[in-house]
């Protein structure tokens, strides 16, 4: 049982990442970066923000009280299944994802590490994002399995972009951002559906 929660931890951010915008940050990089410095940079990012993540839905499930931790569970799946709905359903842009992506921009121009640029960009383009929210729903599901949920959240993260740096431009004719959205949201839906049926 203590490897399932790195395989799924994994499973969920790596197809989550898939055509996502923080692959397309990583392309930009990746002609004028050195590759051991991109993916240093993405897995420091991955730490900090997944980590967080899973360390808070954690803690959550930490606190003795039976009742208090169903009902996190029941919110962790029913969120699983919103998110999964919402991955399916074509959506304009909103104004919180253009100020993301004007702060990404800032901290693209800042003039220190490349390293520290792409785990900054990484920090804040997953803060509240869809994987963000499952790290956290994995952090109470998974309570007891905290480091192995990080591992295998870097290690999705890693592999994901992994891709964006070496079959970047050959992927994006194959497999579109939508087709990758809409994968990812049947997953979460799976997952979610699963959750209920095991649990109750």
């Amino acid at each position: 049982m203590e490897i399932y929660p790195f395989i799924i931890s994994f499973i969920m951010v790596f197809i989550a990442e898939l055509g996502d915008k923080t692959q397309l940050l990583i392309l930009s990089f990746a002609g004028s970066v050195k590759t051991k410095k991109i993916l240093l940079g993405i897995a420091l990012g991955s730490f900090f923000s997944h980590g967080l993540a899973i360390i808070f839905g954690s803690s959550l499930m930490s606190l003795n009280n039976l009742y208090f931790q169903e009902i996190l569970k029941i919110i962790t799946y029913l969120s699983f299944i919103l998110i999964g709905l919402l991955s399916l359903i074509p959506k304009k842009e909103s104004v919180s994802e253009n100020q993301k992506h004007s702060l990404l921009n800032k901290i693209l121009n800042l003039n220190i590490s490349y390293t520290l640029i792409i785990a900054l960009s990484i920090f804040i383009g997953e803060f509240g994002d869809k994987t963000f929210l499952s790290s956290i729903g994995f952090g109470i599901e998974y309570p007891n399995h905290k480091l192995m949920l990080i591992l295998g959240a870097i290690l999705g993260m890693v592999v994901s972009d992994s891709i964006a740096i070496i079959f970047g431009k050959f992927l994006s004719n194959y497999i579109s951002e939508d087709k990758m959205k809409k994968i990812s949201g049947i997953l979460f839906l799976i997952f979610g559906i699963l959750g209920f049926i095991l649990s109750f």
